[in-house]
């Protein structure tokens, strides 16, 4: 009582104010942790600004951006059958997925993998071709190639069959070829895609030592056994065109499947574009209706007077690829540094392996540098959730190459045959228990503990890979 008769009439005035502030704070913070409560991570989508990605290595000589931009222009170039289409070069088909490289590997530049709008849909009518459109090639959907898993005996298939034929085109008279029956195999699950991977900073992953990728294999040994990380190089032992007599690393491809750049250059031109080379010589089908030019259709140019027009164009997609520089990532903020600390603290790193070192290449731009690809080059088992079936080299139907991350934040499309455009949905992808043939995927115990951070947390470490 005494208190109160001290109060004054200003003093009882600044008491219900606080009083009406504390309700209106406690009414702020009740809602503003409801709202941190309710918040959910999301992927926040690809990466605006310039595409950091598409030009040559820093530090290449003169010649070396001569051959680069000769590398860049064929890489560009359209086929048609016979060369008869204006500003066409001759060997499309008879059997092809599209008819130029950078189709495929043009986002965010060129070298990348699928853009926005599928090329794939308008190359199927194109110069008059009578092809049907597959039912999972869409307008909006990724650049696809399609594998069978079985052959019609029961018996392990796994090649690509090349979703169109030169049947109809104006420049292929006479040429009948019936597509594969994809609606079938559709309806059978027999059928499984792969996209393109991307080309950015080939020649760095190129000048890897075997020795450094099984180092790496080695280092961190008890936390990769704690976490039920294993890993394998793929050595394709016993698989022409590739590495089965020399036994060393291969590393490109989904499945670490080829061996060397030109080998991943031969192989894509023969089965990609249906072009026939030095390394891949015969045609994938040879009904003589459809068999209109000398085989191989692109071959060393002899007679050229200018020595950078001498190599074929697989030498050519060769070196650019060995030239084309890594992806250039986002300026680092407080979030992406928390993000990159938290992608390492769940054991990411582990198989995401963020920077391996090139050994002596004879081109001085990529000798002795570090490579900040954030992959490990190995194959690990990934559950049957990602399982393809599809055997390649040593690579189990269940077993995929740890894919770079570099150049992820432009990406549109994630995972191997391109189903979803959603990071978050990528990243749980990894997770899966055994079934059938198939063993755990090893990233479950990675995937359980990016799932025991917290939203922000998460958050973090998606705006971190989207910096990459």
């Amino acid at each position: 009582m005494i208190f109160h008769r001290h109060i004054t009439r200003s003093g009882y005035i600044m008491m219900l104010s606080v009083a009406m502030l504390t309700v209106i704070a406690g009414s702020f913070y009740e809602e503003a942790f409801s709202q941190i409560a309710r918040f959910a991570a999301r992927d926040p989508g690809v990466r605006t600004g310039s595409s950091g990605a598409g030009g040559m290595l820093s530090g290449l000589t003169e010649l070396e951006q001569r051959i680069f931009g000769t590398g860049r222009e064929q890489f560009e170039e359209v086929q048609s059958v016979q060369g008869t289409i204006p500003d066409t070069e001759l060997g499309l088909g008879p059997r092809f997925n599209l008819d130029s490289c950078a189709g495929c590997h043009a986002n965010p530049d060129i070298g990348g993998t699928s853009p926005a709008i599928n090329p794939q849909v308008e190359v199927a009518k194109k110069e008059g071709a009578s092809n049907d459109l597959p039912p999972f090639i869409k307008r909006d959907g990724p650049v696809r190639e399609a594998r069978f898993k079985h052959n019609p005996d029961g018996t392990a298939d796994g090649g690509v069959h090349a979703l169109f034929t030169i049947s109809g085109r104006s420049d292929a008279p006479g040429c009948f070829l019936q597509q594969p029956d994809f609606r079938t195999a559709v309806a059978r699950q027999n059928v499984v895609f792969r996209i393109p991977t991307p080309l950015f900073g080939a020649g760095l992953i190129e000048a890897i030592d075997d020795d450094t990728i099984l180092a790496n294999l080695q280092a961190h040994s008890a936390t990769k056994q704690s976490l039920g990380i294993g890993g394998r190089p793929n050595r394709t032992s016993g698989r022409p065109n590739t590495s089965g007599n020399d036994g060393t690393v291969t590393r490109f491809g989904w499945k670490a499947q080829n061996k060397s750049l030109e080998i991943f250059s031969g192989e894509a031109y023969n089965v990609e574009q249906g072009i026939t080379n030095e390394l891949f010589p015969q045609e994938r089908d040879e009904t003589p209706t459809c068999y209109f030019n000398a085989t191989p259709e692109n071959r060393t140019n002899f007679n050229a007077t200018d020595p950078l027009e001498v190599p074929s164009d697989v030498v050519k997609f060769a070196v650019l690829m060995r030239l084309l520089a890594p992806p250039t990532p986002a300026p680092d903020t407080d979030t992406i540094v928390r993000g990159r600390k938290l992608f390492g603290d769940v054991g990411c790193t582990m198989c995401h392996t963020p920077t391996l070192h090139t050994g002596k290449s004879p081109v001085e731009a990529l000798r002795d540098k570090d490579v900040n690809l954030y992959s490990d080059l190995a194959l690990h088992n990934m559950g049957p959730g990602l399982a393809d079936d599809v055997s390649q080299g040593n690579a189990a139907g269940d077993e995929f190459r740890t894919a770079p991350l570099w150049g992820l934040g432009k990406r549109i499309f994630f995972l191997h045959d391109g189903r979803t455009k959603d990071l978050l949905e990528a990243i749980q992808a990894h997770a899966g228990s055994g079934g059938g043939q198939y063993v755990p995927s090893e990233a479950n115990q990675v995937i359980a503990q990016f799932h025991r951070l917290n939203e922000i947390e998460r958050q973090h470490v998606l705006y971190f890979l989207r910096s990459l």
